[in-house]
């Protein structure tokens, strides 16, 4: 019989690059799932419903936190996000490991519910490489981008409460680093290595 899955959760401000690293780790580690959270957003274009998120109505919504139904939801730019409490234990129960895409307040949840949750922080290596992201994906508007950008200090500045901290400056060598941590070599990126501290501050203390 299969042990119990591990839960990952993996959080960073927009435009770190989280998204593309998952994809490439599911891809060379297709043992792992992607828990697919529930969002009242409309979707973006190529998003698919059920493949991306589960894309439900603000009542909806609303009545499953009511129900206690999530295991840690979230208010982000206005829109709100959840994973399924069912989701995570159908999936640790079946001892398959899991990835939870959440922002910090989620993470702060599920540390609360599952302290036992391995929890990844993701940074951009400079805050002009980070918006120049924002911008090349071209997803949201202008005022939204400047929105974010504002935001991501606040995001940045909870890099502490995670296990580890992968600052995504080159992708190859950042994907490499989430690979070692999925295999328990992850000393390398542990959030108290040194130097770390003063590359973030240096990163937060960066003009907007």
């Amino acid at each position: 019989m299969a042990g119990r899955g591990h839960l990952y959760v993996i959080a960073a401000p927009s435009g770190a690059g989280k998204t593309s690293l998952m994809r490439a780790l599911l891809e060379r580690r297709p043992a792992v799932s992607f828990s697919v959270s529930c969002t009242t957003r409309a979707p973006r274009q190529n998003e698919q419903d059920g493949r991306d998120y589960h894309f439900i109505e603000r009542a909806e919504f609303e009545r499953l936190i009511a129900a206690d139904e999530f295991i840690e939801h979230a208010d982000v730019f206005g829109n709100l996000y959840g994973t399924r409490k069912s989701t995570v234990d159908q999936a640790l129960a079946e001892g398959r490991d899991l990835i939870l895409e959440i922002d910090w307040q989620g993470a702060r949840q599920v540390r609360k519910r599952l302290p036992e949750a391995i929890q990844i922080f993701i940074l951009p290596p400079s805050r002009e490489e980070l918006e120049a992201r924002l911008r090349k994906r071209a997803a949201d508007s202008p005022d939204v981008i400047a929105r974010r950008l504002a935001e991501s200090v606040s995001e940045m500045s909870h890099w502490r409460e995670f296990d580890f901290v992968i600052v995504n400056q080159d992708f190859d060598r950042a994907l490499a680093e989430l690979e070692a941590i999925f295999d328990g070599r992850g000393e390398a990126s542990r959030q108290d290595r040194p130097g770390l501290a003063g590359l973030v501050n240096q990163l937060l203390k960066s003009p907007v």
